[in-house]
């Protein structure tokens, strides 16, 4: 998993131009671009890889960190 965060109109302009990047990458799964009610100024992308991430060069000014899972809970379906 991947994550890219950054802060104020600027970031937020830039992650979601970068997100519509993403899936021409190797291993990309897919994404997700997240915003809180609760801090409006944050904007969050996390991405799922089939591997470990190409780099990515995330835009200037975002922070990014890639992790492992290393365990995972599924929930059932509703139908």
């Amino acid at each position: 998993m991947h994550y890219a965060e950054g802060h104020g109109e600027p970031a937020h302009a830039a992650l979601r131009a970068w997100l519509a990047t993403l899936p021409g990458q190797p291993g990309f799964l897919g994404a997700e671009r997240l915003a809180s009610p609760e801090q409006p100024a944050l904007t969050l992308v996390a991405s799922r890889w089939a591997f470990r991430p190409p780099d990515l060069g995330v835009p200037q000014g975002v922070r990014a960190w890639t992790f492992e899972v290393v365990e995972r809970r599924e929930g059932r379906q509703q139908q």
